[in-house]
């Protein structure tokens, strides 16, 4: 079946540029989203390792053989109990305090619980907080995952932005086109083509040139997002040791494109049938 050739055409630096920019944007809207993610994932998988571990601090050395008989009467609740000694403490504070043995006579005495569940560790909290200082994982690590999801909310502001310059520039592109083809298109609405058909027109230039566009920046932006989370595992502990992307992820940045692209025809639409209608 021999294809139908289009009435008009971008010219050549309208095409050039418009793939450079929107392979541009697209590669920023990829890498943003691939940031936003590996994150988001990070701040799940830390969240998910902590939320059971909590911390007990004996501060008043009276208290400390109720607080052993209260972890032991409560021990189905306890998935395990390590209590830090004192040599262990002293090599912890070492880098801030000095003072060798002297320390023992200032440092609580500390363990280390992890609960078999939530309502567990809850449960536990309230039996101890009167004897002793308990202090949650994830309480204490809050400033970190509260970081995390400001750069997800950062991230997803600077996505919405590149989408909004990518219709943007599609909506200029229309328009441009439309006055450089306005005698072509007098010529089509005296013929009786439709504004749906002259629409079209433009929309199969755009999804050929937004395709090649997305395709390239999704190429670009692959191997840099790989480069950022290897680089972010090489910390070794910490948030930014956690954050990487899932198979659902990678699902999620293969879709932007394509979201892109369709994002791109039904702007290309839109603004075409409002310039049609206004002349």
């Amino acid at each position: 079946m021999k294809r139908k050739p289009l009435v008009f055409s971008l010219v050549r630096e309208q095409s050039l540029f418009m793939t450079a920019i929107m392979a541009l944007l697209s590669f920023l809207s990829v890498l943003t989203l691939g940031v936003a993610l590996s994150v988001g994932s990070g701040v799940l998988r830390w969240n998910n390792q902590w939320e059971l571990f909590a911390t007990v601090q004996v501060t008043n050395a009276d208290k400390y053989d109720t607080v052993k008989k209260i972890i032991e009467k409560n021990s189905e609740k306890i998935a395990s109990a390590n209590e830090i000694s004192s040599q262990q403490m002293q090599d912890l504070m070492a880098p801030w305090v000095s003072g060798g043995s002297a320390i023992k006579n200032y440092l609580p005495k500390m363990w280390e619980i992890k609960f078999k569940s939530q309502s567990d560790l809850k449960s536990f909290g309230e039996q101890i907080e009167n004897n002793a200082r308990f202090l949650t994982h994830a309480s204490a690590l809050k400033s970190s995952t509260s970081a995390g999801w400001k750069m997800i909310l950062i991230a997803s502001f600077i996505l919405t932005l590149m989408l909004g310059a990518i219709g943007f520039c599609i909506c200029y592109i229309a328009q441009n086109t439309a006055m450089l083809h306005r005698r072509e298109l007098e010529i089509l609405n005296q013929v009786g083509a439709s504004d749906g058909f002259v629409a079209k027109q433009m929309q199969i230039i755009v999804a050929k040139i937004s395709a090649i566009a997305t395709s390239i920046g999704f190429a670009a932006a692959t191997p840099v997002l790989i480069l950022i989370n290897s680089t972010a595992h090489s910390a070794r502990v910490g948030l930014m040791a956690m954050i990487g992307l899932s198979g659902f992820g990678w699902f999620m940045l293969i879709l932007l494109p394509i979201a892109i692209v369709i994002f791109a025809i039904w702007i290309t639409r839109r603004t075409t049938i409002n310039i049609l209608k206004n002349n």
